[in-house]
C-alpha cells in the first residue's frame, strides 16, 4: 500500500540580483550580470537546490510551485529548465498547477518571455514598484517606468494571462497624486493581480541608514494609510477584489500559492532563507546564501532554525492568517480543524474587537471590517 504523501506548496528561493534595492533586507546574492563568476555560482547554487530537493523526493505532492528571490529572472530559461523538470517529477506537480516566476523589468529580453512560457511558467509576478522614474532611481530599482510597462506588454504578447504587478506606496515624500498615477497606470496595463506593499524600514538596509543619518525623512504612516484606503476604492471600482490585505485580484486570479500561507496549510521551501511548515513544525534554511551553499556542498542539513508549534500556537496563527483574507475565519472550519471553538479560544477578545468596530460577523465567519483592514496590526496584537 502506497504511503500517504502530504500536499504542499513548493517555494524555491533564487537569491541572485544585479544590485540591492534601498529597502531590501531579503537573503540575496548581488552578482553583476557581467561578473566572470556568475555562471559558476549560479550552477553551484542550482546543484545545491536539486540536492536539497532530492532529500524530499517521493515524500510530498506539490500543488503549486513558486520561484521567488532575489530576482529569479536573473537566470536564463535554459539554466532553470533542468531543476524545474526535476521538481515536476520529484513532487508529482500536476500539469494544471500554478507555477509562478518573480521577474524584474529590465532583466528579461523581450524574446525571452516566450521561452519562460514554453518552460511551463504560467504566472508572472513583476517587480514594478512605481511608475515614476525618480522613485525608481531612489529605490535603486534598475529599470525605468517605460521598461516596466514594456515588460508587462511583452509578457502578455508572449502568452502570459496571469500577471501580478508589485507596487510600493508610502515612500518618503511620495505624494498622493503620484501614488494615484502609479495605480492608474498599473490598471491600464490590465494585469490580473496587484500586490500593494506599504514601505517598511527594515534593519541593516540603506534606507534605515539614510534615516538614521538624517539624509532621509521617515515614511508618513498617516499618508500611507490614506493611500491604501484610496486604493481600496479605486481598485474595487476597477474590478479587483481585495481578497487579502495586500493583494487584489480579478475573479479567478487569486494567488493559489500564497493562499496556502494564509490558510496556514503545509509548504516546503528550498534554498537559502526559505521557510517551511509541515506537520506542526516550522523551519528555515541557512543564510547568507554562501552558508547555505557550504552546507549543501558538505552534505550537511541546510536547516538553521526549527520550531514545533503547540496546539494553541497553531490555532492562534491560523486565526490571524485567516483574518488577513477577505472571507476571514470560519467558525465551522476552525472547529473541524482543531476540535475547539473560536469562542473557547478567544471569544471575549473577538467580541471586544467587534465593539471597537474592527471585526464583524458574516455568516459563521469573523472578518475584518474596513476600519479593521486599516488597523489590522492592532487586531493581530490583541489576538496573540
Amino acid at each position: 500500500m502506497r504511503a500517504h504523501r502530504p500536499r504542499v506548496g513548493l517555494y524555491v528561493h533564487l537569491p541572485f540580483c544585479p544590485h540591492r534595492c534601498c529597502y531590501c533586507d531579503f537573503a540575496i546574492a548581488v552578482i553583476p550580470p557581467s561578473s566572470r563568476r556568475r555562471n559558476d555560482l549560479v550552477a553551484r547554487y542550482l546543484r545545491a537546490l536539486q540536492r536539497e530537493a532530492e532529500t524530499w523526493q517521493g515524500q510530498l505532492l506539490a500543488c503549486t510551485l513558486y520561484f521567488g528571490g532575489g530576482t529569479p529572472s536573473f537566470l536564463r530559461p535554459e539554466e532553470l529548465e533542468p531543476l524545474l523538470s526535476f521538481l515536476r517529477c520529484a513532487f508529482a506537480l500536476p500539469p494544471e498547477a500554478e507555477v509562478t516566476l518573480e521577474a524584474n523589468p529590465g532583466t528579461v529580453a523581450a524574446e525571452d518571455w516566450r521561452l519562460w512560457r514554453e518552460l511551463g511558467i504560467n504566472r508572472l509576478s513583476l517587480g514594478v514598484q512605481a511608475f515614476q522614474d525618480e522613485w525608481l532611481r531612489w529605490m535603486r530599482r534598475g529599470h525605468t517606468a517605460a521598461e516596466a510597462a514594456a515588460a508587462c506588454r511583452a509578457a502578455q504578447e508572449a502568452g502570459f494571462h496571469n500577471i501580478n504587478l508589485d507596487l510600493i506606496y508610502g515612500l518618503p515624500g511620495q505624494t498622493m497624486e503620484q501614488w494615484q498615477a502609479t495605480l492608474r497606470q498599473a490598471v491600464a496595463l490590465e494585469p490580473q493581480h496587484l500586490s500593494l506593499y506599504s514601505l517598511a524600514v527594515e534593519p541593516q538596509t540603506p534606507l534605515q541608514r539614510w534615516i538614521q543619518r538624517g539624509r532621509q525623512a521617515p515614511p508618513d504612516d498617516d499618508l500611507a494609510a490614506d493611500m491604501y484606503e484610496w486604493a481600496l476604492d479605486f481598485l474595487g471600482e476597477a474590478g479587483y477584489e481585495p481578497y487579502e490585505l495586500s493583494n487584489f485580484a480579478r475573479p479567478g486570479f487569486r494567488s493559489r500559492h500564497n493562499c496556502l500561507y494564509w490558510r496556514n496549510e503545509p509548504y516546503l521551501g528550498l534554498g537559502t532563507s526559505a521557510a517551511s511548515f509541515l506537520g506542526g513544525v516550522r523551519w528555515s534554511n541557512a543564510v547568507p546564501w554562501r552558508e547555505y551553499l557550504r552546507r549543501m556542498e558538505a552534505g550537511l542539513s541546510p536547516v538553521a532554525q526549527e520550531e514545533r508549534l503547540d496546539r494553541e500556537g497553531q490555532m492562534r496563527e491560523t486565526l490571524i492568517l485567516a483574518l488577513r483574507m477577505r472571507e476571514g475565519i470560519s467558525e465551522r472550519e476552525f472547529h473541524r480543524r482543531f476540535g475547539m471553538t473560536l469562542e473557547a479560544l478567544c471569544g471575549p477578545t473577538l467580541e471586544r474587537l467587534a465593539e471597537w468596530g474592527l471585526l464583524e460577523r458574516k455568516g459563521d465567519a469573523w472578518r475584518l471590517t474596513r476600519r479593521g483592514m486599516l488597523l489590522a496590526n492592532v487586531v493581530f496584537r490583541e489576538l496573540l
